[in-house]
């Protein structure tokens, strides 16, 4: 008589989507050290518009701004699915990452395309914190989003090049000691236009006046400049990979950007929906408190859900950016997605607050103003679209 198959006891349903402990320990420590800068920090820098340095120093000295770099170089040696969730962690907690998120991407270019000796170099003490690399030049006001058309040139004079041009929209310039800089080292090829473009590692510490500094006034708290470069030599060794590679190297950052971009945006729409779920369980008109609302339940609960999906696809980029597959559609996607669904969820707790929403003392409106740039910066979500109807989609393309 044959025996039936064996049994095996194979224990409570694990969720296949759960995150490692290794992540949720890093989202506990960051909680940790965002309780430190409660909203009333934040709300104090947005008044006089201040850049948080308190804040990023302790990022910094607890490691986490060196997240991405590996451990040889004093880094943490994480991948990409932790850096998401360390700045995920810090809007959800009601910080605004911004200030500190570009050091995670920018580096990558230099990790990924600079020579050992640059490595050496830079890497230990920006993971140290003796270095900031937090600035990255490359928009400028002529062209806009088309990267191919940006006219500051390098000039190559023995063993230096000599840099003229403008930039703008450029951030954290003057909380920065090192700037990743874009520019031509040869005129645009209407054949080839991404060709021709070189990226620098420029220290900020030796410009002099060579870089004059114009700082704007933005909607949100970000410290934001335009940048004129006269004369500027900087060393042939501060080229970063082959001369002419530049937009190449950036690309590889850019899928970083978008990722860790889409993982704040969830963060922030987290943050609005909890706060605006707690206010409209407890704020009363009418004798009933205005949760018991379908008018008031159903934006928050459509914004809940897009949010979660963007946090799915957010994930997934991540995931296979860490692997070393190609990830461009699921970073577009993503950040589309995110930051769509972020700014849903901030009107829908405007909405919910009513005319607290617009009071500063209720930190709404500041992460609103924060919130929104995500739809334009640092791509606008109309050429995520266009990306995806070109690429993905087949069709012909539209710029």
């Amino acid at each position: 008589m044959s025996e039936g198959p064996l049994l095996f006891d194979a224990g409570p349903p694990v969720d296949p989507f759960a995150e490692s402990h290794e992540i949720s320990e890093i989202r506990s420590q960051i909680r940790e050290i965002c309780a430190r800068f409660p909203d009333a920090y934040w709300r104090d820098l947005d008044h006089r518009r201040e850049y948080p340095d308190a804040f990023v120093r302790s990022l910094t000295e607890a490691g986490w701004l060196s997240a991405l770099i590996p451990s040889e170089y004093g880094g943490l040696g994480l991948g990409l699915q932790e850096a998401a969730a360390i700045l995920q962690e810090i809007n959800r907690s009601g910080g605004n990452a911004g200030p500190a998120h570009a050091q995670m991407y920018i580096m990558g270019a230099l990790l990924r395309h600079g020579s050992s000796s640059q490595k050496e170099r830079y890497l230990p003490a920006v993971a140290s914190g003796e270095l900031r690399l937090q600035a990255f030049a490359v928009t400028e006001p002529n062209a806009g989003s088309d990267t191919t058309r940006i006219e500051t040139a390098a000039i190559r004079d023995g063993d230096a090049y000599v840099i003229n041009g403008r930039k703008i929209y450029i951030s954290r310039v003057q909380h920065s000691d090192l700037m990743l800089l874009l520019a031509r080292t040869a005129p645009r090829d209407a054949a080839k236009p991404t060709a021709g473009l070189s990226l620098f590692l420029v220290d900020l510490r030796e410009a002099g006046d060579h870089i004059a500094l114009r700082q704007l006034s933005m909607i949100m708290n970000n410290e934001t400049n335009e940048v004129t470069i006269e004369g500027l030599r900087v060393p042939a060794a501060n080229l970063i990979g082959v001369e002419g590679n530049g937009f190449r190297q950036i690309l590889d950052g850019w899928n970083a950007e978008r990722i860790l971009i889409a993982a704040e945006c969830v963060g922030d729409g987290r943050w609005f929906i909890a706060r605006a779920a707690a206010y409209a369980s407890q704020r009363e008109v009418f004798g009933r408190r205005i949760g018991a609302n379908q008018g008031v339940q159903f934006p928050l609960a459509t914004a809940w859900a897009q949010i979660e999906a963007a946090d799915l696809m957010a994930r997934r980029a991540a995931a296979r950016f860490d692997a070393g597959l190609s990830c461009g559609a699921e970073a577009n996607t993503a950040k589309l997605l995110a930051s769509e669904a972020s700014w849903a969820a901030a009107n829908a707790a405007v909405d919910t607050l009513g005319g607290h929403g617009f009071n500063a003392e209720f930190d709404v409106e500041r992460k609103f103003r924060e919130t929104r740039l995500y739809r334009v910066a640092p791509v606008s979500n109309n050429l995520v679209l266009a990306y995806i109807a070109q690429h993905l989609l087949g069709m012909p393309r539209s710029y």
